[in-house]
């Protein structure tokens, strides 16, 4: 997101006129909000990735490791993954296929629709997601250890994301 460095600066204490929001100076913060999503998202990769390397876990990478983490005890459909945003990606038959090669997922075809195919984590996979969990809880127990960041915060940057989730989904859903 490179656009925001060519706009004029945020002006603090001009936001507000008469009670509405300049869009010529929130789109630069609103710029900077969708930058720092996508780097955290990358980050987050990144810290996926450097704890399979410490772990010596080389068979599967970051984006897969989050398929496994999030699909968890559920049985799914490879179209269902994406709906019920256990993966973001574009191309999800690409790690389906590597996750059943290297044995972390099982896959079948459904008995109701045989068009369908149905996919839930091995033993091996489960073994993976924990490691993935693991990670996840000591991040949660530093953060509140070294008050990186409060609960209350994390509620209202959640709810905050989801508003802009219901934004962009009904941009999507009523473009035309």
């Amino acid at each position: 997101m490179s656009i925001h460095s060519r706009l004029t600066p945020r002006d603090p204490d001009s936001d507000l006129r008469g009670g509405v929001p300049d869009p010529g100076l929130f789109l630069p913060v609103y710029l900077d909000s969708l930058s720092l999503v996508e780097r955290l998202h990358r980050l987050l990769l990144d810290v996926i990735k450097d704890e399979f390397e410490r772990l010596s876990i080389l068979d599967v990478n970051a984006v897969q490791a989050l398929l496994l983490f999030n699909v968890g005890d559920n049985e799914v459909t490879a179209g269902e993954l994406k709906t019920r945003g256990y993966y973001q990606g574009s191309n999800v038959s690409y790690n389906l296929k590597k996750l059943v090669e290297n044995g972390y997922m099982h896959h079948a075809r459904c008995e109701i629709d045989r068009r369908s195919v149905r996919v839930r984590l091995t033993p091996r996979g489960h073994d993976l997601r924990n490691v993935v969990s693991d990670l996840f809880e000591r991040h949660a127990a530093g953060l509140i250890e070294k008050t990186v960041i409060a609960p209350d915060d994390l509620d209202r940057i959640n709810g905050v994301l989801r508003r802009l989730e219901r934004y962009w989904t009904d941009q999507i859903r009523y473009i035309y």
